[in-house]
């Protein structure tokens, strides 16, 4: 039976670039596009399905329709933004998830794949390589639903046997698509601010290290943890992922290299508490050694192809 993808919010920031990337590997025809937003012109979509992820009635019909085999769980509301609508943040990033596991216990699909995040760590939690195994006291609903994500994951795995994989991402970074409400978002704004005016303006304090990681090292480590071998996979909880680790003032030197006149203010708000709880770098030996992850990119190569990218798309508008 060939493997037929259903990628459940497909129209957000990781959502996009994987639907693509998956299209690639498995055919068109093959990856379903799912999200409760509709693509824009900008974001087309082969097959598209309309699809609130809390209808667990129309997700069961889109999963029978299509005959799927993988479902990509994508839709979630981020730190920042979940901090907002914290009941809306639970409902969304938990009932989305039962609602996969439950369709995988009932044999309806063969493996899910579900981010973590690194906000499932806390103040408490050691900041410099935490380890796989540590303290999880997260102080954000983001965090709090995304380590009881973690603990559903591996239940259904040990009690249904579930092939469930996840991964705890580190804050991401692209030059196509637009951030999504998280904490680390100035990395990626930070770039196009660049372009536009020269001047940033960071809602983070100018030291802020955490673990960041580009969007082609993000989508690489979901797609070869989803064609790992099953016996591979030790961890049924979500593997610590890690690339690299800076500071706005580190983000910042590096764009000044393109942009001599480039500068930064740092003005934090409330996303500089929830940055102020999570760790500044990640030992991620785990998943190197169980699936063979390996990044491609450190803040050198991927400013490089930021910006590059960025120019060719400014050349193109104009």
């Amino acid at each position: 039976m060939c493997t037929r993808v259903l990628v459940i919010g497909s129209c957000g920031q990781i959502g996009t670039e994987l639907t693509q990337q998956l299209r690639l590997l498995y055919g068109d025809s093959n990856v379903i596009a799912s999200d409760i937003k509709f693509p824009t012109p900008h974001n087309p979509h082969e097959i598209f399905e309309h699809l609130d992820v809390l209808d667990n009635e129309k997700l069961s019909f889109v999963i029978e329709k299509h005959k799927i085999t993988d479902v990509y769980l994508m839709a979630a509301m981020l730190s920042a933004t979940a901090e907002k609508s914290p009941e809306a943040a639970w409902s969304l990033n938990m009932q989305s998830l039962l609602h996969v596991l439950e369709l995988a216990r009932n044999k309806k699909i063969k493996k899910v794949f579900w981010p973590s995040s690194i906000a499932v760590f806390g103040p408490t939690t050691p900041k410099e390589n935490t380890p796989q195994f540590t303290i999880t006291e997260p102080t954000t609903v983001y965090g709090i639903s995304k380590l009881s994500g973690e603990r559903w994951c591996e239940y259904y795995h040990q009690n249904y046997d579930v092939d469930v994989r996840s991964i705890r991402y580190p804050g991401i970074i692209s030059w196509l698509t637009p951030a999504g409400g998280g904490t680390t978002d100035y990395a990626v704004d930070i770039y196009h601010e660049a372009f536009k005016s020269s001047e940033y303006n960071c809602f983070l304090s100018a030291n802020t290290k955490l673990p960041m990681m580009y969007m082609e090292d993000a989508i690489k480590a979901a797609i070869v943890i989803m064609q790992a071998p099953k016996e591979n996979i030790r961890v049924r909880s979500s593997y610590n992922l890690s690339a690299m680790s800076f500071t706005p003032t580190d983000i910042a030197n590096e764009i000044s290299k393109y942009f001599p006149n480039f500068k930064v203010t740092y003005s934090p708000d409330f996303r500089q508490r929830i940055a102020d709880s999570w760790p500044s770098s990640i030992d991620d030996s785990h998943a190197r050694d169980d699936w063979g992850w390996r990044h491609s990119f450190d803040i050198l190569s991927m400013s490089n192809d930021i910006i590059t990218n960025l120019k060719t798309q400014s050349s193109k508008a104009s």
